[in-house]
């Protein structure tokens, strides 16, 4: 038995008549009557009574008549739950990030503008990432360094400013700029579960003569109040010390930078959900380009 017999069937059902359900279906009558004779024979019933030329339900058609229209609707709920799964899937994003502050502020503009946008958003590092859009898992991916592959697109979103973070009581408060190696022997904090920053703020030191003493690696918070504690000093990007209203100082010479960017699989056809969200953060970063600056 097949869902076509099962709708040669039912329009019959419904026009009780031969030639016009022929017509209807747009195949010979007699093929039609023969798909009919072939599924009577099957369920060992008949299912039509031929009233002159018009012909009505058996009691037995009456039965698998709603069994019928049963698995027709049935089909079509499927239909329409596989169609509001894919529409579900086409407003999804899938994005990972190597540090939250990236989002910051960002994501909450873009949901009240878009409210019916599903974001499933991840924190991972930069290997991590890269691995997650070849494979599809992310749609999108968010690095600093950006990441660097044959099979990725990069957009820098900015070069960020960073400073160097004293202690409310450090002797080098109220200078307008101090070169690191002047902090060479001092305690440092470090930001946790972020190699790829540690990794950089790492190098800076060590072109400036020294390897930095780790006292603490901590998030961002605890980051915070460490240093409010005048526990070490910090190396940061800027958007950080203006957020959490840290007393920083411009690093000499080197004028550092932390470049951010924005990863996509290369040449693939992004939903317009991803696309527009793709666009929006690229615009944030244009329009927000002070905040990551010191001046």
């Amino acid at each position: 038995m097949e869902l076509l017999q099962l709708k040669y069937f039912q329009t019959v059902a419904f026009t009780e008549h031969i030639s016009k359900a022929a017509q209807q279906l747009k195949i010979a009558q007699p093929s039609l009557s023969l798909t009919i004779k072939r599924l009577e024979d099957e369920l060992g019933t008949k299912l039509f009574i031929r009233q002159g030329r018009n012909i009505k339900l058996s009691s037995s058609g009456k039965i698998f008549l709603k069994h019928v229209n049963n698995i027709f609707t049935e089909i079509e709920n499927a239909k329409m739950e596989i169609h509001s799964q894919d529409e579900e899937k086409i407003r999804t994003i899938k994005i990972s990030i190597s540090n939250p502050r990236f989002l910051t502020g960002l994501i909450s503009e873009y949901i009240s503008r878009f409210p019916n946008t599903k974001i499933q958003q991840g924190i991972g590092l930069k290997s991590g990432i890269l691995k997650g859009l070849k494979k599809g898992d992310l749609d999108l991916g968010i690095a600093g360094p950006p990441i660097v592959d044959e099979e990725i697109e990069s957009f820098v979103l900015i070069d960020e400013d960073v400073v160097l973070v004293l202690p409310s009581n450090h002797r080098l408060v109220g200078k307008s700029e101090i070169a690191l190696s002047e902090v060479a022997n001092e305690p440092f904090i470090a930001l946790a579960n972020n190699e790829e920053y540690k990794s950089f703020t790492t190098n800076l030191c060590e072109k400036a003569g020294f390897t930095p003493i780790n006292n603490f690696e901590v998030d961002s918070n605890l980051l915070t109040e460490i240093v409010k504690l005048d526990q070490g000093v910090a190396i940061l990007p800027i958007s950080v010390c203006k957020k959490l209203d840290l007393n920083f100082v411009k690093i000499a010479d080197i004028d550092p930078t932390f470049t951010v960017g924005l990863s996509w699989i290369k040449d693939s056809k992004l939903s317009p959900t991803v696309r527009d969200f793709r666009d929006f953060i690229i615009s944030y970063f244009r329009d927000n380009y002070e905040t990551f600056k010191v001046h």
